[in-house]
Order: structure tokens, then C-alpha cells, then sequence
């Protein structure tokens, strides 16, 4: 396993990392995934998916979330019973 870790670590390309966020300056990114979840499907409704800078806060929650989470707050916003007003 720690072979795998170090691999994973250190050879594979990282393709985007999440800026700092003033608004989250604790070592603690959960605040940060769901604001950046959020803000992206506020951004899509209000601007379209064509929006170029809507993918900004794709790439940060993607950087931030575990997958896991993406795929349950997926479901419950398709489902209509995420807690959140994705409307701008």
C-alpha cells in the first residue's frame, strides 16, 4: 500500500489544484468542496454550461471532494432533495 501511495503521489501528473480561498483559511477544505459544488451549479444555471469560467469551480470541486461525495450530493441534488437553492 505504500508502494501505491507513492506512486500515486509522486509520478502521476497533477492536473489542477484549488487556489487559496480567503473565505477558508483553515486546513480544513470541507467548507471550501461544497462552496465550490455549489457555486458551479449556481453558475451553469445562470450562465450555461458554455460558460468558460463556470469551470473554474468544476476544476476546484473535483480538486477538493472525494468522489464519494460528488456522486451523493449528485443524486440528491438530480432528486431534487439537495439542501441547497441552486438558483441564482
Amino acid at each position: 500500500m505504500k508502494l501505491n501511495f507513492f506512486f500515486f503521489f509522486f509520478f502521476l501528473p497533477i492536473n489542477y489544484l484549488a487556489g487559496f480561498d480567503a473565505r477558508f483559511p483553515n486546513t480544513n477544505q470541507t467548507k471550501h468542496c461544497w462552496q465550490n459544488y455549489v457555486d458551479y451549479y449556481k453558475c451553469i444555471n445562470a450562465r450555461g454550461e458554455d460558460f468558460a469560467p463556470c469551470k473554474q469551480f468544476f476544476r476546484a470541486y473535483h480538486a477538493l471532494c472525494p468522489n464519494e461525495w460528488i456522486e451523493k450530493w449528485d443524486t440528491l441534488r438530480e432528486e431534487g432533495r439537495n439542501p441547497s437553492n441552486f438558483e441564482v
